[in-house]
Parts: C-alpha cells; sequence; structure tokens
C-alpha cells in the first residue's frame, strides 16, 4: 500500500519513460502520447487512492477485451516535459466499464483535462495487442521522433520499402522489428480512421510509422516498448545520413537477414525479402 498514487513504481516508471523521450526531441511542445494497461496487482496497490465516484463518458470506440481494465495514460494538450515530478496534474489512471464503450478518471489531471486525444487509437490497439500477445504487450507509446518522420516525405509509403531500409542501417534492426515496421499514409489524428488503419496494422507489427506525423509502438513492458522506438529512429539517422552521403553503396543482403534470423532464433518477415 502507498500513502501517494506516485510511490507506486508502475507510476515512475511511466514517467522516467516520459521523460527519457522528451530528453530525446521527440516530444515537443504537447507532442505524444503513452498509455499502460494496469496489471492487478499494481491497481490494488493504489486502489484505496482512487475516486470511483465519477460518471463514465464514451471512449469514442468499443473495446470489449478491455472491459473493466485499468489504464495509465497521458493527459490531451499535457507537455511531456512536465510530466516527471508533477505527474498528478498531467497523467489519469482511468477505467474502462463493462460495456468496453466507456471509460472514467479515477486519479490524475487535477488541474483539468481529459485523456489524451488519441484515446481511441490506443485502446484499439491495446485491444488488438492484448490478444495478439496473449496479454503480455502492455504499452502503447506514440512519438515525434525526427528521423522517422523525415524518412516519410522520401521514400515511398509501403511497409516493405520502409522496413527493408531501416533494417539495413543496423544490424540490430531485423532481430529487434524483426516483421518490420507498418506505415500508415497521412491522416487527421485523433479520429476513428486513423485508429482502424493503425489497428489494422497492428494485428501484424509492433511498430507501425504514420506518416509526416510519429510512430506508434507497442511493448511488454515500458523499457521494451521505449526501446522499439529508439531503435527504429536511430535506424531512420543512420538512412538519412548515409542518403546524404550520396545513397547506398554496400549493405546487409537479405541472405544475411536470414542467417540473423537463425542465429538470434527470430522469424525476419520473408515477404520483406527477395
Amino acid at each position: 500500500m502507498f500513502k501517494h498514487v506516485t510511490d507506486a513504481p508502475f507510476v515512475k516508471d511511466y514517467a522516467k519513460i516520459a521523460n527519457d523521450g522528451y530528453s530525446r526531441g521527440w516530444h515537443e511542445r504537447n507532442g505524444g502520447n503513452l498509455s499502460y494497461r494496469i496489471k492487478s496487482a499494481e491497481i490494488e496497490s493504489v486502489r484505496p487512492l482512487l475516486d470511483f465516484s465519477k460518471e463514465f463518458v464514451p471512449i469514442g470506440a468499443t473495446v470489449k477485451n478491455l472491459k473493466n481494465e485499468y489504464f495509465l495514460v497521458s493527459g490531451s494538450g499535457k507537455f511531456f516535459a512536465n510530466i516527471k515530478g508533477d505527474e498528478e496534474n498531467n497523467i489519469a489512471i482511468i477505467e474502462i466499464d463493462d460495456s468496453g464503450e466507456n471509460y472514467r478518471i479515477l486519479w490524475g489531471l487535477e488541474s483539468g483535462g481529459r485523456p489524451t486525444s488519441e484515446l481511441p487509437a490506443h485502446l484499439m490497439n491495446h485491444s488488438v495487442k492484448k490478444d495478439a500477445t496473449n496479454g503480455e504487450h502492455r504499452v502503447i507509446y506514440h512519438a515525434h521522433p525526427v528521423n522517422s518522420i523525415a524518412i516519410t516525405f522520401v521514400f515511398p509509403l509501403e511497409s516493405k520499402v520502409i522496413s527493408h531500409l531501416l533494417w539495413e542501417m543496423m544490424t540490430e534492426c531485423p532481430i529487434i522489428f524483426p516483421q518490420g515496421v507498418g506505415v500508415v499514409p497521412w491522416m487527421v489524428p485523433g479520429g476513428e480512421e486513423i485508429a482502424i488503419a493503425s489497428s489494422e496494422l497492428m494485428k501484424k507489427f509492433d511498430a507501425i510509422l504514420w506518416a509526416h506525423h510519429g510512430v506508434f509502438c507497442s511493448g511488454v513492458d515500458f523499457d521494451l516498448t521505449f526501446g522499439l522506438m529508439d531503435t527504429i529512429e536511430k535506424a531512420a539517422e543512420i538512412l538519412v545520413k548515409v542518403q546524404s552521403m550520396g545513397g547506398i553503396k554496400q549493405t546487409i543482403t537479405d541472405d544475411g537477414f536470414r542467417e540473423l534470423g537463425k542465429a538470434f532464433k527470430v522469424n525476419v518477415n520473408e515477404d520483406y525479402l527477395n
């Protein structure tokens, strides 16, 4: 039992990752959002500190397999720069109702506000990844890494093309994201259309690139999810530098990717190899 919600390790871990992302330059102003599906033992450790008196409000999506679940989410219009040290005003614990169609705030956003405008996309992706991973994935992270966004203005907006290019940039890439990355064409953020498009791709990928906007990642925990985002962005940075030096002159072969898969016991997506 904790004296304050902010004493709970899962809240501290959330704040740390938010601060790490801000320190990387991925969260200008109020850019980006982060959500975590809270474990049962974790919610019980803070339950006496939660307020269950508020009314449920519509999510804007239906997520039946998330009914009665709890999430820690960033606030709409809140700055990642301010989360660590002022968690109670910038993030919130929410509860999903028994229908999977509504939520209510149990803690946080004490100075006002609502959960991230991307809440439908987050919850739809949580719903997909919960089924696809037998409940293992608990984190959805959206950020605006500069180089990852930049490459969407230059290369074809095709998952196979961009995945292969990113794999070529670092030996670790096909090991860390062997299925590649999905690519969503530009859409207005915060709406149902982008939420549906993203959740469809999340059935196959753990990371998707929103053209001219940012990256969406899913993972088991904060470290692995942040690490996936970090790896994709580093590969994109190398790609930008390689292009500025005249383009690829030599690279890892597709047979090399296959050898990596065997050595590290991962299934590199054969559909994206030649």
